[in-house]
């Protein structure tokens, strides 16, 4: 090696040790790399589906009132007593859907439609009144007490012969016509009462 070329290297390793001792050489810095990686997704918390509310089967609606046109009526059972007859007046719904009966009949003594004797049948409360439902064919009845003509001076009676019951089923104005002969009176005495209807015969 030549002389001039040695006497460079030599400066320089002198100045590499003195900076060695006057200071520790500065380290370089470290870089750490870090990966992030994706927490994992939780499956979402299932969200409870309020089971469906049962609805409450629908109120059938009330029967509307049995209209003369879809009732039939007949008297039955006809009974002696001390002071005159008593007998069952039967309604059977005629028509395709249930209807209700609910109080009092009107009856009146006639000889025919159109025809009324005398007084209509006062309202005897010895029965419940209460409504009645008839489905198709079903029955209700009313009782009917007619007094004999006879127990009345002949001045308030005014007898005469009937030959039919004119018969107003409730919450209605058009009269059912039965055959039935009585005497009646066509005068201001009152000789029949009637119960309110009642579930069947």
């Amino acid at each position: 090696m030549k002389p001039f070329l040695f006497v460079i290297l030599a400066a320089i390793s002198v100045t590499i040790c003195a900076c060695s001792g006057s200071s520790p050489a500065a380290r370089p810095a470290s870089t750490v790399t870090i990966t992030a990686h994706p927490a994992a997704s939780r499956p979402a918390a299932a969200t409870a589906t309020p089971a469906p509310r049962t609805s409450a089967p629908p109120t059938s609606a009330a029967a509307a009132s049995c209209q003369t046109g879809k009732l039939a009526a007949t008297a039955v059972s006809p009974q002696g007593y001390t002071h005159g007859l008593q007998l069952t007046i039967v309604f059977t719904n005629t028509g395709t859907a249930p209807c209700t009966l609910a109080g009092y009949p009107k009856v009146t003594q006639a000889t025919g439609p159109g025809t009324s004797i005398g007084q209509p049948a006062a309202e005897n409360p010895a029965a419940p009144h209460t409504a009645v439902t008839l489905p198709p064919n079903g029955v209700a009845s009313a009782r009917l007490q007619i007094a004999s003509s006879a127990n009345y001076p002949a001045s308030t009676c005014r007898p005469v012969k009937a030959t039919s019951l004119a018969v107003v089923p409730p919450s209605q104005k058009t009269a059912l016509h039965i055959a039935f002969g009585t005497t009646a009176c066509n005068g201001s005495a009152k000789i029949m009462t009637v119960t309110p209807v009642q579930q069947g015969s």
